[in-house]
């Protein structure tokens, strides 16, 4: 390293550029967002833990699910809307590293933790006779430790060939939050390997799970197809539609940010993606799966009940 370089202590969160007599409309949207983002997934997670009638496996990963997206706005928006009013946009670098890790394990683990769901649901439909047998608790439990464990080792990897390098400038972020390829740019080093994993990783992470899912609903499609009765594969199609919704906002999404050649979008307008990703998206998942299932408005009513007899 050059005499001339210094190690960064702090980063610059440059954010939204915007007039600032936009800044507090903005806040005032983020924090909506945010608060809509905690109270459905808290629902969500209330319901499952109330109602004995969603003790079940599709409703166990549902409730990993809401923990994912609550998780996902409480590492970004905060300092995000912290950024927002105040002049100081710094964060110290070693926050900022955490913040890169934490938010990529939790994308890594909504991906892998969406193809058990899809999972779940073909032989939930394709297999219902050995169902209970098939995705007993232990075998669940097992499926959403692996999805946790594996993407807190991957990231890992990731995590340990960005701390080998130098870090030396500029110490600005055009980012509203540590996304990984804006912390790599402030490396005074080569960084080609770093970007090569990535790819691969990105690739991996997104098309392959994407492709299990798209396995997962063509044989489920066809076993619906199968079924006689018009309100039996009405009741199958409503177990499902839920969790394509979702699938189709996380993967859609994900790929237009990590996958669409880096040219065509304007930094800004990744920003953009990267809200509706980490934002948008964990606050629409529980509205999806509260106004599109019935077991879940049952649920709710039922809690609404006994709150209201008491």
């Amino acid at each position: 390293m050059r005499s001339n370089e210094t190690w960064i202590t702090e980063i610059t969160l440059l954010g939204f550029q915007v007039d600032p007599g936009l800044k507090a409309f903005l806040f005032g949207i983020f924090l909506l967002f945010y608060i809509l983002t905690m109270m459905g997934n808290g629902t969500i997670l209330g319901l499952i833990w109330l109602d004995p009638r969603l003790h079940s496996p599709m409703y166990f990963f549902l409730s990993h699910l809401s923990i994912i997206d609550m998780s996902y706005g409480s590492s970004t928006v905060p300092k995000m809307l912290e950024n927002l009013m105040m002049q100081k946009k710094t964060v110290a670098f070693g926050s900022c590293i955490l913040q890169t890790y934490v938010y990529m394990v939790l994308g890594h683990t909504e991906c892998m933790m969406l193809v058990v769901m899809s999972y779940d649901r073909y032989v939930a439909i394709c297999h219902p006779l050995q169902y209970i047998v098939i995705m007993n608790w232990r075998v669940c439990t097992a499926l959403a430790s692996i999805c946790w464990v594996f993407s807190f080792l991957l990231i890992l990897i990731h995590i340990a060939l960005l701390l080998r390098l130098p870090f030396c400038g500029p110490q600005t972020i055009n980012h509203f939050f540590c996304q990984i390829m804006s912390v790599l740019k402030l490396a005074c080093a080569d960084i080609r390997l770093n970007r090569v994993v990535l790819v691969i990783a990105s690739v991996s992470i997104l098309v392959g799970p994407l492709f299990l899912v798209l396995v997962s609903y063509t044989r489920i499609l066809f076993a619906i197809l199968r079924i006689q009765s018009r309100e039996g594969r009405r009741k199958a199609f409503s177990t499902c539609s839920s969790h394509l919704c979702v699938v189709g906002l996380f993967f859609g999404s994900a790929m237009v940010i990590y996958l669409a050649p880096k040219s065509s979008h304007s930094q800004e307008q990744r920003k953009v993606l990267s809200l509706f990703y980490s934002l948008f998206n964990p606050m629409l998942n529980p509205m999806i799966y509260s106004l599109r299932n019935a077991e879940v408005k049952g649920a709710l009513r039922r809690v609404l009940w006994k709150w209201r007899a008491v």
